[in-house]
């Protein structure tokens, strides 16, 4: 979707760039029209002319003053005077630590990079001097009509351009409301988060999670599909109550250690521990009351043994 280089000193790198995401895995919807749900069309509309016009009769256009336009063509934009917008300039290399990675917390998008063989031995030793100095180059390039702020850094068996957000578009969290005050913790509420904590880390396995949601609403639009009545699911209580902190982080311990030992693959969280611990007494109460069940018919079945042996005739032995 971009062709380039990578300016890396007085070295150019030939590369092309494609985008390392994909959104057509997403569910889509159609716009309908209600009474006949005949699917509707977006029109270009002229105001100016009161009609209907193509798409192909549409060019971009700047308002410099008001109601005042200025046509821009993509010849225009290729003359535009900066390098980025035909090169990824690299503008420092940082080490990558969380100080310098904090910004891609922000990141816009992700393009998988693939060199031209003209350019290959090039792009794999920049590629290897930033896995062994463990760095991160930061450029800037022209994408879109756009200049973005990148990170480039190896990946697998090629390198990562992530764009982010440039400084000034990031909003600060003194918008948000925020306690003012700082929270005094004990220390065993501490130490068994910690422990929390310690029993819900793993190595980060991707291929362990799905998107849920998207096959709870598949199920949704088949059902409706087939006429059937689709019951909500019912509303999570909100609780008045003052949460009992240590209860629900002992009771989150008890079952992430019981996950992790038995090997589930399934992370836990502290709503997830909290429905498990209420649901034991209930378990229990099953279990005794299924054993109690088990023993009477048992004894009931022995008693009618007992009876049948009891009404059975003596067996007569024969002459000898």
């Amino acid at each position: 979707m971009w062709k380039g280089a990578i300016q890396f000193g007085l070295v150019t790198i030939p590369i092309k760039l494609y985008t390392a995401t994909e959104s057509d895995y997403a569910i889509r919807f159609n716009m309908l029209h209600e009474t006949d749900l005949s699917r509707i069309q977006m029109k270009v509309w002229c105001p100016e002319d009161e009609k209907v016009i193509s798409r192909a009769d549409t060019v971009k256009g700047y308002e410099y003053a008001p109601d005042q336009y200025v046509v821009i063509t993509d010849e225009d934009l290729e003359k535009v005077p900066l390098k980025t917008v035909r090169s990824v300039e690299i503008e420092q290399f940082a080490p990558r630590d969380e100080t310098t990675r904090q910004h891609a917390q922000f990141t816009k998008q992700a393009y998988y990079i693939e060199p031209d063989k003209i350019g290959r031995k090039a792009f794999y030793l920049l590629r290897q001097v930033l896995q062994d100095k463990e760095l991160t180059a930061i450029c800037k390039v022209v994408i879109r009509d756009r200049e973005a702020l990148a990170a480039l850094d190896p990946y697998e068996d090629t390198m990562l351009l992530t764009t982010l957000h440039w400084p000034d578009e990031i909003r600060s969290t003194t918008e948000l409301d925020l306690p003012a005050e700082e929270f005094d913790f004990k220390p065993a509420e501490r130490k068994m988060a910690e422990q929390l904590v310690e029993a819900m880390t793993d190595t980060f396995d991707p291929a362990r999670y799905k998107d849920e949601y998207r096959e709870a609403l598949l199920s949704v639009i088949n059902a409706k599909v087939e006429g059937v009545e689709v019951a909500a699911p019912e509303p999570a209580a909100e609780s008045t109550k003052i949460v009992d902190l240590m209860k629900l982080l002992e009771a989150s311990v008890k079952a992430a250690t019981d996950q992790k030992t038995a090997g589930s693959p399934e992370p836990v969280s502290v709503a997830e521990a909290k429905k498990e611990r209420a649901s034991r007494p209930a378990k229990a109460a099953a279990s005794k009351a299924a054993d109690a069940k088990s023993a009477t018919r048992k004894a009931a079945a022995a008693k009618a043994d007992e009876g049948a042996e009891e009404a059975r005739p003596a067996r007569r032995r024969k002459a000898s």
